[in-house]
């Protein structure tokens, strides 16, 4: 089957190629003969009710020097696609979420899109979680200072976050006693006015912040544990954490298995879920990462896999 794939993502001359998951997906697309589309968010229009793009032809290299030719760009619209991959990193912004209403013609005339239009907007990283108690550690989100407060003279060692970052930005351990609390929540709270996530530090982020990628509801069996530098309570390799490949435990598939009906319910057919110790953290939607570095690590093909899945789904909505 032929298929013809578009993929709205960040600037392609500058991804990091030893890295980069779309990359991956997108090898993994052109080694079944499909065609590929490369757009970048703000290409994407919506004219007179009908979603387009001013699209370019793409091929892809396994060539750290020259990974991707791209053709002259030309408008089409989006539903002329089978499939579209929504890869555009955090922030999730405004401009995001236009991009999903724009993108969401084109699903209502039978484009996939991965992940779905309105589970993007849904779905906050951090808050999703949530909607599984049973396998999050106390958590709390609230704008309420006092609040959060409370919620650290109970647990005594905290994480403090934004609901909108990524990379471990503006990530705070507040511990007993500490003399910042105050600053730090006004800071994150912008004084009482923006809600922020409020999580029982766990002690077993020092064997690292598994990522586990799920395909469909179903897990890679291998995640990548990114363990913090000494001295540092973040393991995302944004800040320095250093990736170890490595099986999935009793422990993590349970938790993907609470997890999973909800994914495929909401369309999300490529999540990938944090998981520090025994407890889910996150559930990443928008751009999930770390394929290569698993994919290394076990000899797998985690985008092959992806573009199967994305096959069955289509077969079963035509």
């Amino acid at each position: 089957m032929t298929l013809k794939l578009g993929v709205v993502m960040d600037p392609i001359a500058r991804i990091n190629y030893k890295k980069d998951s779309t990359l991956a997906m997108l090898w993994a697309a052109q080694a079944r003969d499909w065609e590929l589309f490369y757009m970048e968010q703000e290409d994407l229009y919506l004219e007179q009710g009908v979603a387009g793009a001013s699209m370019a032809a793409l091929k892809v290299f396994h060539d750290p020097q020259s990974w991707y030719a791209l053709q002259p760009r030309q408008d089409r619209e989006l539903a002329e696609l089978d499939v579209i991959l929504m890869r555009k990193d955090p922030p999730f912004d405004n401009e995001f979420i236009y991009s999903t209403y724009i993108m969401e013609e084109a699903e209502r005339r039978g484009t996939l899109v991965v992940n779905r239009c309105q589970s993007l907007r849904d779905c906050n990283e951090k808050v999703f979680a949530t909607q599984f108690p049973q396998c999050c550690p106390p958590v709390l989100v609230s704008a309420d200072i006092k609040r959060l407060k409370d919620f650290h003279k109970k647990h005594q060692d905290v994480i403090f976050k934004p609901l909108d970052g990524m990379g471990g930005t503006a990530i705070f351990r507040v511990k007993l006693d500490d003399p910042n609390i105050s600053v730090i929540l006004e800071m994150l709270t912008e004084h009482g006015h923006q809600t922020i996530m409020a999580q029982r530090f766990i002690p077993e982020i020092s064997q690292g912040d598994k990522r586990i990628l799920v395909i469909n509801g179903e897990p890679v069996p291998y995640c990548l544990a990114r363990v913090p530098e000494v001295g540092e309570t973040r393991g995302n390799l944004a800040a320095g954490g250093t990736g170890r490949p490595q099986p999935l435990t009793d422990r993590d598939r349970w938790i993907v298995e609470q997890v999973a009906p909800a994914l495929r319910d909401k369309g999300l057919l490529f999540a990938g879920l944090d998981i520090i110790g025994d407890y889910l953290t996150e559930i990443n939607v928008t751009s999930p990462t770390c394929i290569r570095e698993i994919n290394d690590g076990y000899d797998l093909d985690i985008g092959g896999q992806l573009m199967d899945c994305i096959v069955e789904v289509l077969g079963k909505s035509h």
